[in-house]
């Protein structure tokens, strides 16, 4: 069995820049070594496993299973040793130049932006802060590397790796625009099945579970416009009467600023939770652990 005395601690640094990478000159730029140097720290690794860990494709330097099941237990160690080499280290929100990455949907983009963009000039004027699609990335491989810090939704695939916080739960709506015929009146299930519908066609969970609620109630088929994300949403119904069904916080950012209204609909929708999720590796990092107090202590309902 190896023990850390073992090995060079060194080659596990390699070992993680390469798996995240997957290219031999990345990595070396990044550390400040020759490609040769790399090469070398993987013959060396290789070695001491017994086992290929990274095949070169066209793809760049894929790993073995063993490599991918020697991932995740490597990153958490050597964070753990960075912490324990830092321990003095602080996070300063009033001086950081820190960049922070949060994975959401367009919803949330939505809902969440405009506030902590409005506190963060206050609090931390220094600080950037970036948004990413969740759909469009390989959020386990992002949020385990660090490329993405937090990420806000209703994500159910994520493993034991995160950890979670319940920011709040919430309702779908129905939503119009104010000079709507329907407005002003109960919602009936004979009106909302009659109506001109707007459709998300989202692919996502949990939205997809909506959309399927609502093809089993004939609404699908019988749709006038769809779209494939949320942000369109309020433009398009405040200029026509179109009903769609969208979460609730949506509903609330929206109907001012367009004109809208929005009710309960008369068919029993599955109610959407969502929850800020964070790697585990960077559970104790000063700076995630004041950005998600900071989300806390806004949205938790």
């Amino acid at each position: 069995m190896l023990e850390p005395k073992d090995i060079d601690l060194n080659l596990l640094v390699v070992f993680q820049e390469v798996y995240q990478d997957r290219q031999i000159s990345s990595v070396a730029r990044k550390l400040g070594l020759s490609q040769p140097a790399v090469s070398n720290a993987l013959a060396r690794l290789r070695r001491h496993f017994g086992d290929e860990l990274f095949v070169r494709t066209a793809a760049g330097m894929q790993p073995t299973a063993l490599a991918q099941q020697l991932a995740e237990p490597v990153a958490l160690a050597l964070n753990h040793i960075t912490q324990a080499l830092n321990r003095q280290e602080s996070f300063d929100p009033a001086t950081s130049h820190r960049h922070f990455t949060i994975a959401m949907t367009d919803v949330g983009e939505v809902y969440f932006m405009p506030i902590l963009a409005e506190r963060l000039h206050t609090l931390a004027p220094q600080l950037q802060l970036s948004t990413v699609r969740a759909s469009e990335i390989d959020l386990k491989t992002e949020m385990e590397s660090g490329r993405v810090d937090l990420a806000i939704g209703a994500f159910d695939h994520l493993s034991d790796a995160w950890y979670q916080r319940r920011l709040f739960r919430q309702q779908y709506v129905c939503m119009f625009r104010q000079q709507h015929p329907l407005a002003g009146d109960k919602l009936t299930l004979k009106n909302f099945l009659s109506a001109q519908h707007l459709i998300v066609a989202s692919k996502e969970n949990p939205y997809a579970r909506v959309n399927q609620s609502l093809e089993k109630a004939g609404i699908a088929a019988s749709a006038h416009l769809r779209v494939p994300h949320f942000v369109a949403v309020p433009y398009i119904v405040s200029h026509h009467d179109l009903l769609v069904t969208v979460p609730q916080k949506l509903a609330e950012r929206s109907a001012a600023p367009f004109g809208l209204t929005y009710v309960k609909p008369p068919l029993r929708l599955p109610s959407l939770q969502t929850n800020m999720f964070w790697h585990r590796r960077y559970n104790q990092d000063a700076g995630n652990q004041w950005l998600r107090s900071f989300i806390s202590e806004r949205f938790v309902e």
